[in-house]
């Protein structure tokens, strides 16, 4: 079995395990139960079809296993590849007082537009060169990365701040903030520090036009931001990211026709496959 074929099996398991916990909950363990529920809400149930809270109760006991699912993902795929992985790791070391006060600088000035001037458009590389070139006395600083790779064989250290495909403005720019710092540490604890996300849901990297984090990178040129393809390749290696969409399909394929068919008990509609990672 190759790399490739050893990161679908794991992505495979990965998925399966918790679509299983979830259809485990919903159909033994905490299934809808509607005398409860019109028991509980008669209002609600007088007014709306149980189908609508049948679905609600679903969602609820599925959201929550699928809450760390990309860096559960992450991990395994880049175990494959470079041997070692970590989830919610954190670097220890030191950066200069004013490489600190010009990283607070830098996000103040991208987050508040002075009286009178217009907004400072995002521009990473500018940024990191004037935080790098501050210095001072050394402070110690600890940040935590979503997903910490060290590479047994180049001994290469990748750090990542892993968000959704549509990632709110506030955890942007945390996550920008502790990549500066890991980026600034002296000495060096890191090699490349990225902000990652998994899926790009408008297609092509120029295409994304999620507004949140375009207010803190550049989303289409910053060199720290990885989109889609760019962060599985990356981690796995040519042809992960094909893998990854062909998974998750088949799995989607065959979850989708047991919930239609077990939980909701009802036949599934013709084109209940049609919504597929592209």
């Amino acid at each position: 079995m190759n790399k490739q074929e050893r990161i679908s099996l794991a992505i495979k398991e990965v998925i399966s395990n918790l679509m299983e916990r979830v259809m485990d909950r919903v159909l033994i363990t905490d299934p809808f139960i509607k005398e409860k529920h019109h028991s509980r809400k008669p209002l609600y149930a007088a007014l709306v079809p149980d189908e609508i809270f049948k679905g609600s109760h679903f969602e609820r006991r599925f959201v929550t296993p699928f809450g760390s699912v990309w860096e559960e993902l992450a991990k395994v795929v880049a175990f494959e590849a470079h041997g070692n992985c970590t989830i919610g790791h954190t670097i220890h070391g030191t950066v200069g007082h004013e490489s600190l006060r010009r990283i607070q600088e830098v996000l103040n000035k991208l987050e508040h537009r002075g009286k009178g001037k217009e907004r400072i458009l995002p521009d990473w590389k500018t940024e990191l060169d004037y935080i790098k070139k501050g210095g001072g006395a050394l402070i110690p600083v600890s940040v935590i990365c979503d997903v910490f790779i060290n590479n047994e064989d180049t001994n290469i250290k990748y750090a990542f701040e892993l968000k959704g495909p549509l990632p709110n403005s506030d955890q942007t720019k945390v996550s920008k903030e502790k990549m500066f710092k890991l980026l600034a540490m002296s000495p060096k604890q890191v090699d490349f520090a990225y902000y990652a996300l998994p899926y790009n849901p408008f297609g092509k990297r120029e295409n994304y036009k999620w507004g949140f984090p375009m207010r803190w990178f550049n989303m289409h040129t910053d060199e720290s931001v990885l989109i889609g393809d760019e962060f599985w390749e990356l981690i796995g290696g040519v042809g992960t990211y094909n893998n990854f969409i062909k998974e998750i399909n088949l799995l989607g394929k065959e979850y989708r026709e047991r919930i239609y068919r077990e939980f909701l008990q009802i036949e599934p509609p013709q084109n209940f496959n049609e919504n597929l990672l592209k």
